[in-house]
């Protein structure tokens, strides 16, 4: 399983990938939303886990909307982690199309766990 990792500081997307990876799974990991968007349509993940704050052109929010306005990426699970913790950043991913919402600092167990439930939905359809 491939796993797509957009996250611009440096220490939380190593420790996420070696995190993710440790469990078994192939990972991609990017440092903003520009190479997220072109990664994800290029060669499709099987889950995305992205930062909503993101330096450059397209925050975490507009690369949520178009991996779900894009025909090969529209049923790729989003899982947001994020520093963002208030509602209106909530609704506006939930909006966006994410499917789960995790904030920094975030529980490693926690998100292995939604990555692990996720394989298994994927797996049975």
């Amino acid at each position: 399983m491939r796993i797509l990792v957009v996250e611009d500081q440096d220490s939380i997307r190593k420790m996420i990938e070696a995190l993710v990876r440790a469990r078994g799974y192939e990972v991609v990991a990017v440092p903003n939303g520009a190479k997220g968007i072109d990664v994800a349509t290029t060669e499709p993940p099987d889950i995305v886990l992205l930062d909503l704050m993101l330096p450059g052109q397209y925050d975490g929010f507009e690369v949520c909307r178009r991996l779900r306005a894009n025909p090969s990426t529209k049923n790729v699970p989003v899982v947001i982690i994020s520093a963002l913790d208030d509602k209106e950043s909530r609704g506006k991913a939930s909006e966006a199309g994410a499917t789960a919402y995790y904030t920094k600092p975030f529980s490693p167990i926690a998100l292995l766990k939604e990555i692990d439930r996720l394989r298994d939905l994927l797996n049975a359809g």
